[in-house]
């Protein structure tokens, strides 16, 4: 192996501990960050057009073969995050500007990092990443209209506005890395061990010009961190209940629960700089950090845990 292609395996294996030093460094040295803010929507773009160019025929294909859990993943990634944002919010008395980041990371798809998290976790690794997809071909619709229908309390919300920065920074360039990969697909077979490392830097550069423009009050209101943290182990908990409810088999109920509490905080990030007040996107940047250290704490437990299989005449789909 290279030294080039090693030095991206070691950024991508160690996400966590890059992402913790860059915050840290961030927060105690802000001014060499606070410029990113301008470039949080190309650097999400960087990441969904990674995204996809990595799509295929298969991963649309399970929803035609097993629409049941499918659906039942989308519908409890649409339904427990936004919901149980809500709720605390209410319940901690956030400043509108965080209650509705909390929201908007609620209300935001499934995070790309979950597919790899569920494949640690020993859980149906084609449902986690169809959900991924679809949760996010979703996007332009449920996450203005969940926002209008949960954040207009707090702060004003322009749901067709949201709808075309969906669209720009997310659509289209998994449209662009899908034609991409069709057309030229050895550069792509060339560049695909690149593109982990591609994107946890975006995500790592995105989190740390967040948190260097709230560094002055990324401690003012320190209940925040909790009502992150609680938020991203309700999802993790309810879509596991909810899935277990509805009979499906211990891998899925493992993939429907990582997708559901694993959010694409970035997206929250770049639609609360362009649309709210920078403050929030801090929920976002939290959430960014903590949903890979729950994650991967989950994923440690699960993966020496063996699945515990229910009688196929018992899983609908």
């Amino acid at each position: 192996m290279s030294p080039f292609f090693s030095v991206l395996r070691l950024i991508d294996r160690y996400f966590i501990l890059w992402l913790l030093i860059v915050s840290c460094i961030a927060y105690f040295f802000p001014s060499p960050f606070t410029g990113i803010s301008p470039w949080i929507p190309l650097l999400l773009g960087v990441v969904m057009f990674g995204m996809g160019t990595t799509l295929s025929a298969g991963d649309f294909r399970l929803i035609l073969k097993q629409p049941v859990p499918v659906l039942i993943g989308i519908a409890a990634q649409y339904i427990i995050m936004p919901g149980t944002a809500f709720l605390i919010a209410l319940l901690f008395r956030l400043p509108p500007d965080l209650a509705a980041g909390m929201i908007l990371v609620g209300a935001s798809p499934g995070g790309t990092a979950s597919n790899v998290i569920v494949y640690l976790s020993k859980g149906d690794v084609p449902l986690s990443v169809t959900m991924t997809t679809v949760s996010t071909l979703l996007a332009p619709i449920f996450t203005p209209l969940l926002m209008l229908l949960l954040a207009n309390q707090w702060l004003p919300v322009e749901p067709w506005s949201l709808f075309l920065s969906i669209v720009q920074v997310v659509i289209v360039p998994i449209v662009l890395g899908i034609l991409v990969k069709r057309f030229f697909p050895v550069a792509v077979k060339k560049a695909t061990p690149a593109l982990p490392a591609v994107s946890v830097l975006a995500i790592i550069i995105i989190v740390a010009g967040i948190i260097a423009n709230g560094a002055d009050q990324l401690f003012a209101v320190p209940i925040i961190f909790l009502a992150v943290m609680l938020h991203n182990l309700a999802g993790l908990a309810l879509g596991y209940l909810a899935a277990r409810l509805l009979r499906q088999d211990e891998a899925r109920c493992r993939a429907i629960s990582v997708e559901v509490g694993m959010q694409n905080s970035g997206l929250a990030v770049a639609l609360a700089t362009a649309h709210f007040n920078p403050i929030a996107a801090l929920p976002g940047a939290i959430f960014s950090v903590w949903h890979n250290i729950s994650g991967s704490l989950l994923a440690s437990y699960w993966g020496k845990k063996p699945e515990k299989k229910i009688h196929p005449s018992q899983v609908p789909g």
